[in-house]
């Protein structure tokens, strides 16, 4: 990972809609090496997809919360069902398996609390692996979209 894949990955997370000769244009490089340069990013599946990003607001989904559960007994067979469960679930944006008090942190977006509570009820509730589960409401959510490499991560001839 060098300068330029650097610059071509933030440049195409920020509009992944740009044609190869535009996104070449922006980093300064010919569109033919651009696009080689693409094509191994994808192939050493540093770019894993392209997406549109949406205002779940406007998809009837004004209510968004994160989900704390626990789960027993844990084991790699509970966590990898219950992780496919909830991909599965129209509800979930999200799944994390994480360390610490819980066992899975899940962001969800429902159209309101009523259904927010419904899907808890139903979806969590209705899991014998679940011992226990809270959520938050999540007020406003901002952040970057756009990653970019860690000083040294990932650079050609390093670990």
């Amino acid at each position: 990972m060098d300068d330029t894949d650097s610059a071509i990955i933030t440049h195409l997370q920020r509009d992944a809609r740009l044609t190869n000769r535009e996104l070449a244009r922006r980093v300064g490089i010919a569109p033919s090496t651009c696009l080689e340069r693409v094509r191994a990013l994808r192939a050493r599946g540093v770019i894993t997809g392209y997406h549109a990003a949406v205002q779940p607001r406007l998809l009837g989904r004004s209510l968004q919360a994160l989900v704390f559960a626990k789960l027993r007994p844990l084991s790699r067979e509970v966590i990898y069902d219950f992780e496919s469960y909830l991909t599965q679930l129209p509800e979930v944006v999200s799944v994390f398996v994480v360390s610490g008090e819980d066992d899975f942190l899940v962001h969800v977006a429902v159209p309101d609390i009523e259904h927010l509570h419904a899907f808890l009820m139903d979806r969590f509730s209705a899991r014998r692996e679940v011992v226990t589960f809270r959520s938050s409401v999540i007020y406003r959510q901002t952040g970057t979209r756009v990653l970019t490499p860690m000083d040294g991560a990932g650079r050609e001839g390093e670990p």
